[in-house]
């Protein structure tokens, strides 16, 4: 084997260990990266040739974590790993960001890239080095990609920011941050933030740069040991008439132009720009090459409206809706437009609209996460839907995409800076865009803020979201966009997404098609954003400027009640049936769970006396009964020798026939009901068996005079055995479950 290595401080005091020829060595290019224990390997194997009539770079890019790297057993019901969980996913998107853009625009191959966790460090977190691993192994190929590239996690302890934190030190920090680029520009950016300001967010992107920058140049040191990069492999993907070309812009561009500057709504321009390409594409009916000629006119027809509506933009400042630069589409809210949700919000901006719900529920409602690295609960969920009609196309409802859980990922980290500490409940908030035309995800943010806030969740700011653009020429002038449209985004160099409140960022995502992006341009979109993000807030304030005072009526309610740890098995019972029947009996939904030495008891429901009956059953269970102690019984069971009485809730007592009256009671008969309610007090526990003796004539002064009989032994056997009767429905009851 021709084994390479090198190795490289990440600039925190860890090494970085890059290793090439060991593993996976038919793929084009491979490696692997080590930190710590944490092994992941990266494989690159891309097609010599492109398929027939593909115009496009069909890149998949794949990230998968291993259950065995962190010796554990997959959960599923075929124990093996099965698809990609989001967490995988989203990490999938954040690689496919960053590669992208630095593949030549005529390669056209079927790509893909595969980083696969082989071996994990409880402390390290591998996604900071999924990045790193993707390009060194397709630097190593002869791939044709412009890198290389490496993305680094900046966080912020006590002000001081530092690169690629552990996990202990990523729960002490304020910001999370993940930046991907090359040595000269940065193309992905995302994160989330306390509140981070405009001048605070620009240093940390620079500070993650210039790590970046280290990273990229280890990456061509470990190909000089090598003997300098591979030569790239030949390729030809692209079928091209130059002369075609000149002529389509030459004959199109001013009718493009025209209709750029119509501003027309979506669907209008859309139509417009269909009937200027139908109109050109007549004179090649019955042409001998039919086909191949409306597909290349076509490509080129879109090329004229990349330029123009560039050059519009740049020339004039006026975009494709007739807005200024810097000028938000026309908003409108709403709140609570669904009666039966527990908070409800529809925020509509320009031809964009998010239909917002939240659910508020309780322990048993929380996600279960199970995949390698990432194993528990989440009380929080924001779900981003998607579906065809939303841009009047038909397309099948088969779930969500790697597009939908990234949109639906980055407006939860927006908001969930915002949310309370001590919430009680599981929040699901889903967002469906019912109409799009750009910035569907910040759409989702502004309607999810306000959904939490009429669902009666204390926000402790209104959040927003805008999407900014970037138009850019060969001369270095550029316009910054707010609230770009989709066809800004589509035909510009920068999608922008600033998500905030009125003092500072609180989540973002940076993706840069170009090379050449400065800091200039980054602090004035920062600026831009700022400013839109206020306008938007103002907008949302006429619907709601915070979170309303008490929860909707039919929104179910939550108790929660600590209890000492060992009366957790008491308030369960055997096999679950103490809680259980709690349950059924008074229609509420309870969850319990020990933590730091303590039981917590959660309590759910939407009617408030059976929210009253579980927790006087639950504070009974768990109450210490006092002798002397008067309390208010119900008489559960009579007997010929007396009546068994529930005095506290799940602890029932003997009212002995010798203890209901001084004088001598003859018989039971008739006596009292079950169901009975009566005052009795608690006159002995005993030692030995817990059990509970009560009284009624305790409660009544002595006769003077009165002389003490004794009591009458009760039988030893028989159907109706006292002691057996005792044994079972004694005051041990109570403490039986308990133990």
């Amino acid at each position: 084997m021709n084994i390479t290595k090198t190795q490289f401080d990440t600039g925190n005091g860890r090494i970085i260990n890059i290793e090439t020829g060991r593993m996976a060595r038919q793929a084009h290019g491979s490696c692997v990266v080590t930190v710590g224990k944490t092994m992941l390997l990266a494989t690159v194997v891309s097609s010599y040739d492109a398929k027939e009539g593909v115009d496009f770079l069909p890149l998949s890019v794949d990230y998968q974590e291993k259950f065995a790297a962190v010796g554990r057993i997959p959960g599923s019901f075929l124990r093996r790993e099965a698809r990609l969980s989001d967490y995988e996913i989203l990490i999938c998107r954040l690689v496919d960001r960053c590669l992208r853009p630095l593949f030549p625009e005529d390669y056209h191959a079927d790509t893909q890239v595969m980083i696969t966790l082989l071996s994990s460090d409880e402390n390290e977190i591998p996604d900071t080095y999924v990045g790193l691993a993707a390009s060194m192994a397709l630097m190593l190929s002869d791939i044709p990609f412009n890198g290389p590239i490496s993305e680094v996690r900046v966080g912020r302890i006590d002000g001081k920011f530092i690169i690629n934190p552990t996990r202990a030190e990523l729960a002490l920090s304020d910001v999370d941050l993940l930046l991907g680029g090359t040595a000269k520009d940065l193309n992905m950016v995302e994160g989330e933030m306390n509140e981070l300001s405009e001048d605070e967010f620009l240093e940390a992107l620079k500070f993650g740069h210039a790590a970046i920058q280290s990273q990229c140049a280890e990456q061509w040191n470990m190909l000089e040991q090598m003997g300098g990069k591979k030569p790239v492999r030949e390729y030809n993907h692209e079928d091209n008439d130059e002369a075609l070309r000149e002529r389509v812009i030459a004959e199109t561009s001013a009718a493009i132009r025209e209709v750029a500057e119509s501003g027309k709504s979506k669907k209008e321009r859309s139509e417009a720009f269909r009937a200027v390409l139908d109109a050109y594409l007549t004179q090649f009916e019955g042409h001998e090459d039919q086909a191949r000629m409306v597909r290349l006119t076509k490509k080129y027809f879109h090329e004229a409206e990349y330029n123009q509506m560039r050059a519009m933009i740049l020339e004039s400042g006026k975009r494709l809706d007739g807005r200024k630069t810097d000028e938000v589409r026309q908003i409108f809210t709403e709140i609570d437009v669904l009666p039966a949700a527990h908070g409800s919000s529809l925020f509509t901006r320009g031809e964009t609209q998010s239909l917002t719900t939240v659910t508020l529920g309780g322990k048993t409602d929380e996600q279960l996460l199970d995949s390698p690295t990432v194993h528990g609960h989440s009380r929080l969920m924001l779900h981003y839907n998607f579906p065809g009609f939303s841009t009047g196309e038909v397309r099948p409802n088969r779930g969500p995409g790697r597009r939908e859980i990234g949109h639906g990922n980055l407006a939860l980290r927006g908001l969930r800076t915002m949310l309370p500490k001590d919430v009680p409940y599981v929040i699901r908030i889903v967002s469906d865009i019912l109409e799009s035309n750009g910035s569907s995800s910040m759409a989702t943010v502004c309607a999810g803020s306000m959904a939490l806030m009429d669902a009666g969740i204390q926000l402790q700011k209104p959040v927003s979201g805008i999407a900014m653009g970037l138009i850019t020429d060969e001369t270095g002038k550029f316009q910054i966009l707010s609230d770009i449209l989709g066809d800004e985004d589509h035909l510009g160099d920068m999608d922008f997404k600033v998500i905030g409140t009125k003092d500072g960022i609180t989540a973002c995502q940076m993706d840069i098609k170009i090379d050449g992006l400065n800091w200039d341009m980054v602090g004035q979109a920062l600026k831009q954003a700022s400013a839109g993000r206020m306008h938007i807030l103002g907008e949302m304030a006429k619907s709601i400027s915070q979170p309303s005072g008490e929860l909707k009526p039919h929104t179910p309610r939550i108790e929660l009640i600590e209890i000492e740890k060992e009366f957790i098995g008491a308030v369960i019972g055997p096999g679950g049936k103490i809680i259980q029947d709690i349950q059924l009996r008074t229609g509420t939904t309870i969850s319990i769970e020990e933590r730091d030495g303590k039981g917590f008891v959660e309590i759910l429901s939407e009617n408030a006396d059976n929210m009253q009956a579980a927790i006087d059953i639950v504070k009974g269970i768990v109450a210490i009964p006092e002798v002397g102690a008067t309390y208010s019984g119900k008489v559960k069971t009579i007997t010929d020798f007396g009546a068994f009485v529930e005095f506290m809730p799940g602890k029932d007592g003997l009212l002995h026939i010798s203890e209901i009256s001084w004088e001598k009671t003859p018989s039971m008969e008739g006596l009292f009901e079950e169901g009975q309610v009566l005052e009795v007090k608690l006159v002995e526990v005993d030692k030995k068996t817990g059990k509970f003796r009560l009284s009624q004539r305790a409660l009544t002064p002595k006769p003077e005079g009165y002389v003490e009989r004794e009591r009458e032994p009760r039988p030893s056997n028989g159907g109706r055995n006292g002691d057996r009767r005792d044994d079972r429905r004694g005051g041990n009851g109570g403490n039986r479950r308990r133990d």
